[in-house]
């Protein structure tokens, strides 16, 4: 039996123990239905194999080469992954569109006993929910802005208001990146499409009826693109403004960023990218602080000389907003911000 996706909503009611996804590992890498295993029935090079055999060789030396494959690599699964699943497992197969390698895979499930069952046109039925919800229709959710100069802890604030029971869309966790010249993460960032699909995720969760908390950004978050639907809503959506002495914010930043500070050759580099921006000379004088273990001063001279120069560049053509939060940046003070801004949100 094929399950038809109609709402993106429909994932997390589905009656199923188990989402797979057989796809190759890079097609999983690149996306995949939230909560899926990746057991791909065919890997990347056989995958390649396989398409080559079927466009310039035989379509049926393809299938037949491609069955063995499958076959194989199901063995494996059923022997490693799979060898602990009772009777009343439940699994729910997809491919690329839903075509034969979750079909032969679904196949050699069911006949085991299992009640197996694949998704109607495979994981790019799934995706077109994604764009539906994020590209072609607006969100039905209220959306509010939480901003601030760099270093006054939006998304330390973020993460409590979460804590509290508030509804929070965390793009810079979702990017995997602190939307910065010095925001690269270990690991990386995810690609486009796994990152729209976090966003739909977490969208899908929340109550349309109470406002959803974003941290002001710019349309891209590292090379992240905020999507459409989700843009449209920031630009329009009222703001709450946090604010703290620029002494704290330095101190705050030269903790927050401990961990590029301690890799002195990757902070060089990354600094080196401002260079079109702020000089040669400017940003020698920075890495020289950096090697000369002055973090927060480089912090409080990359607030001064650049940050909040682009941030007021930015904030310049936007309405005033609609409440500015005066806030220390310790643990206590923290707390309190998001106290007050929980406050705020059940005004709005």
């Amino acid at each position: 039996m094929a399950i038809k996706l109609t709402d993106f909503s429909d994932l997390s009611t589905l009656p199923f123990d188990t989402v797979i996804d057989v796809r190759a590992p890079s097609e999983f890498a690149e996306d995949h239905v939230p909560g899926a295993i990746s057991l791909p029935v065919l890997n990347d090079h056989e995958r390649a194999e396989v398409g080559t055999i079927y466009t310039q060789e035989s379509p049926f030396r393809a299938r037949k080469i491609g069955a063995a494959l499958i076959a194989a690599n199901a063995a494996r699964h059923l022997s490693g992954p799979l060898a602990d699943k009772e009777g009343g497992w439940k699994p729910l197969v997809y491919c690329w569109r839903g075509g034969q390698r979750s079909g032969s895979f679904a196949s050699i499930l069911s006949q085991i006993g299992w009640r197996v069952d694949i998704v109607e046109g495979g994981y790019r039925s799934f995706r077109r929910l994604v764009v539906k919800a994020l590209h072609d229709e607006d969100l039905p959710h209220r959306i509010v802005l939480l901003d601030g100069d760099t270093g006054t802890g939006k998304t330390d604030i973020l993460a409590r208001i979460a804590e509290r029971g508030g509804q929070v869309l965390d793009l810079e966790g979702m990017a995997n990146h602190r939307g910065s010249v010095l925001g690269p993460m270990p690991g990386g960032q995810p690609a486009q499409k796994m990152f729209e699909t976090r966003i739909a995720a977490a969208l899908s969760g929340f109550d349309p009826e109470r406002p959803v908390l974003v941290e002001a950004e710019s349309s891209k978050v590292g090379a992240c693109l905020v999507p459409p639907s989700l843009w449209k809503a920031m630009l329009a959506a009222p703001r709450l403004t946090v604010e703290a002495a620029q002494s704290e914010r330095a101190r705050y930043l030269a903790r927050a960023y401990g961990d590029v500070t301690a890799d002195l050759p990757h902070l060089e580099a990354l600094l080196g990218q401002l260079v079109r921006l702020r000089g040669r000379e400017t940003v020698e004088r920075w890495i020289a602080m950096a090697r000369a273990g002055q973090m927060e001063a480089l912090a409080a001279d990359l607030i001064a000389r650049h940050y909040d120069a682009r941030y007021a560049k930015s904030r310049a053509r936007l309405p005033e907003a609609e409440a500015a939060i005066g806030i220390t940046l310790d643990e206590d003070g923290l707390d309190r911000a998001a106290d007050r801004i929980l406050a705020e949100l059940a005004r709005l």
